[in-house]
Order: structure tokens, then sequence, then C-alpha cells
């Protein structure tokens, strides 16, 4: 079973920014691709199984960025 979870990220601006974060959540266990979307500030992430969103914003945040409210 897939399964897609999408969030907004504050602060990505530019392309090192949307490789931080790909790198980071792509070592969350399960996780297939990892897509950022710098103009509206997303990142979607496919997925072998439901991501706990504890893990997303571990993640994120080891990136140096912060989830949307």
């Amino acid at each position: 079973m897939s399964t897609t979870t999408t969030v907004t990220v504050t602060g990505m601006s530019c392309g090192h920014c949307a490789a931080s974060i790909r790198e980071e959540v792509r070592e969350i266990p399960g996780v297939r691709a990892v897509e950022v979307d710098l103009a509206s500030g997303t990142v979607t992430i496919d997925s072998d199984k439901v991501v706990e969103p504890s893990a997303i914003r571990t993640a994120i945040e080891d990136a140096g960025y912060q989830l949307a409210s």
C-alpha cells in the first residue's frame, strides 16, 4: 500500500533548501520519494506506509526548517 503525505514548510527559498529537506526526509524508513515545491512551500512524501507526523517534523527540523502550523 502506497501513501502520500503533503506538508507545508516555512523558510524554503532555493534549490539548496529543497535538497536539504529531500535528504533528511528520505532517511525516514519507508519513504520512497520526496518532492519539494518551493513556490507553494509544500513537501510531498510518497511512502510504503503511513509516516508518523512526528518523524516528518523531526526530519524537517533536522534540515533547518519548520512545519507551518
